[in-house]
């Protein structure tokens, strides 16, 4: 069993609902959730849209290799209400799911990097992930969540 970090967003539709229902589903399909952490409403980041995201961050115990999880959230994402996911470039989605952490692996594939390229940019993975799992370290820094979060937060304000 490995211990796997997920990011969630929404920002079509019932954003709530949506994101409880990706819930259910990944218990049905990835692992039992351990944690989950409060909606957090936010900006769209890297583009425009009038609709405000739902994030949150979830911890699950998984028995799913990396690419298996893949192919469960991409599963997930489809079957509510998701488009194929655009190649680079970023816009509005009834459900998102990342692969932020998985234990302390370092992996890359043509499909999938674990950690998340670019978690430690986001204030909205960071924040929800800072509440359920402060303590979790970055296997390639070496930083907390907690110390990747005062970073990010602290080059903001300058």
């Amino acid at each position: 069993m490995e211990v796997v970090a997920l990011a969630l967003g929404s920002n079509l539709g019932n954003r709530e609902s949506i994101i409880r229902q990706a819930y259910d589903k990944i218990e049905d399909s990835c692992g039992r959730i351990v944690s989950e952490s409060n909606l957090y409403e936010t900006l769209p980041v890297g583009f425009y849209s009038e609709n405000l995201f739902l994030n949150t961050a979830i911890l699950i115990e998984t028995q799913l290799s990396p690419l298996e999880l893949l192919a469960a959230t991409r599963t997930i994402e489809s079957e509510l209400g998701r488009e194929k996911k655009s190649a680079g470039t970023y816009e509005s989605r009834t459900l998102d799911i990342d692969i932020i952490l998985y234990g302390q692996l370092l992996y890359q594939s043509t499909e999938l990097t674990i950690p998340h390229p670019r978690f430690r940019e986001r204030r909205f993975v960071l924040e929800p992930l800072n509440e359920i799992a402060p303590n979790f370290t970055d296997p390639l820094t070496g930083l907390s969540i907690t110390k990747l979060l005062y970073y990010l937060t602290t080059q903001e304000n300058i």
